[in-house]
């Protein structure tokens, strides 16, 4: 799969695109444009120029208008002649094959879009076998409808016999093109990663079954708002945590003891915009952390500008996973890193987040969501106790419903979790 792989020790140099329309302003836009520069940034790719177009959508046969392809093919050219060439040019929509065939004509470059590029990332960020087994099914159901995009130099009839891209000899029936070839190895590939994510999933469901009676917890979220910060710090653990988008791709799950009461705590992948279907699918086994939870804490950015509707990615998302009724708590963290700009005396506009004060909008969000809300910095260990107890009458109030004649209210643990 190194078609998709970008290094992490190589810099590329990238260009953005993406489409200002009727449903998408240009403040929108530009916010996702920052969004796609940190998924660029974090598969190793350098921005270096932003463009965007205003339509009422994208054009079936080039996405964009021919006279913007052609000024960023004239980009191209310029930087060339400069001796500083450009990479790739990232589009923040998904692609059809047709697009892509027809943009790469014109610009001469890689294209990617913005499928392309977190599978770019998740294929680096895989280390388990599960995380690269389900990376690898969603990289070639990405590829399978864009195959005549990217063999199209191959597609040629074939003999009785012979080794086709990725195959081996003799798979090839009479007159069969290398195009069908590909396209069938592929699918048996895509059915054998499945069986393997089956047993995968089987295994793991074993495991689930048998860690007692314990409640479930889990951490979800936008990617990067400090899940597996806050993780380390209630665990006590050491998962991985960085400034990157998707730093966590298998579910991590400890037990952690608040006083007497234990509980299971799991770290699940970040959600995002426009999250690729063929994703959320390959990752079943990862998100059934997630169904089969008791309790969602869900970390929010508090210091992004646009948390709100990174708000409504998740809840949607659990809703996709059939989760959105279960019991959950809001968790807004970086308060620490939270600003505002103050308005004048005189200023009749309306407030908005960027110049709401931090008290204003815990008493508004406290307002709406009463008790299933805290305030926190992960980083900075703010308010951290008060979220332990929170946390601790949340987990024993669902043990005494769920396991009413369990008497783990008379039991003690010590700091690792064992039965003293």
């Amino acid at each position: 799969m190194k078609e998709f792989v970008i290094s992490e020790a190589q810099t590329e140099t990238a260009i953005l695109v993406a489409l200002v329309t009727q449903t998408q302003d240009e403040r929108k836009t530009n916010e996702y444009l920052d969004e796609l520069e940190f998924l660029a940034d974090t598969a190793g790719a350098q921005t270096i120029k932003r463009f965007t177009q205003k339509l009422d959508g994208p054009s079936s046969v080039t996405y964009l208008g021919k006279g913007k392809l052609e000024e960023i093919r004239e980009y191209i050219v310029q930087k060339e002649d400069e001796g500083s060439p450009v990479g790739m040019v990232i589009f923040d929509d998904e692609l059809s094959a047709k697009q892509l065939r027809n943009i790469e004509q014109v610009l001469q470059v890689k294209i990617l879009d913005r499928t392309s590029l977190i599978l770019d990332i998740f294929a680096m960020r895989a280390k388990t076998a599960n995380a690269k087994t389900q990376v690898e099914l969603a990289q070639y159901r990405y590829m399978l409808p864009r195959l005549h995009r990217l063999w199209t130099h191959l597609e040629r009839q074939g003999g009785g016999s012979g080794s086709g891209k990725g195959g081996s000899v003799g798979l090839r029936g009479p007159g069969e093109t290398q195009l069908e070839m590909d396209r069938r190895i592929i699918l048996n590939r895509m059915s054998l990663l499945k069986e393997r994510l089956a047993e995968i999933d089987r295994q793991k469901t074993t495991q689930r079954k048998g860690r007692g009676r314990l409640i479930r917890v889990a951490l979800v979220g936008y990617t990067n708002v400090g899940k597996s910060t806050l993780m380390n710090l209630l665990a006590k653990s050491e998962v991985f945590a960085e400034n990157k988008l998707f730093a966590t791709l298998d579910t991590t799950v400890r037990k952690v003891i608040i006083d007497n009461l234990p509980f299971l705590l799991s770290d699940t992948v970040g959600f995002i915009r426009k999250l690729p279907t063929d994703l959320v699918d390959s990752f079943k086994s990862t998100l059934d952390e997630v169904r089969e939870a008791d309790l969602l804490l869900h970390v929010v950015d508090i210091s992004h500008p646009d948390f709100e509707e990174q708000i409504q990615v998740v809840e949607k998302t659990l809703a996709d996973l059939k989760c959105a009724e279960k019991p959950t708590m809001i968790i807004f963290n970086k308060i620490d890193a939270y600003t505002f700009v103050e308005k004048a005396a005189d200023d009749l506009t309306p407030k908005t987040k960027e110049n709401i004060t931090l008290p204003e909008l815990i008493n508004t969000w406290m307002a709406k969501l009463n008790e299933n809300c805290m305030f926190i910095s992960a980083k900075e260990k703010t308010n951290l106790d008060e979220l332990k107890e929170r946390v601790y009458a949340k987990v024993k109030e669902l043990h005494v419903q769920k396991y009413p004649y369990n008497d783990f209210l008379f039991q003690r643990y010590d700091e690792q979790g064992e039965l003293m």
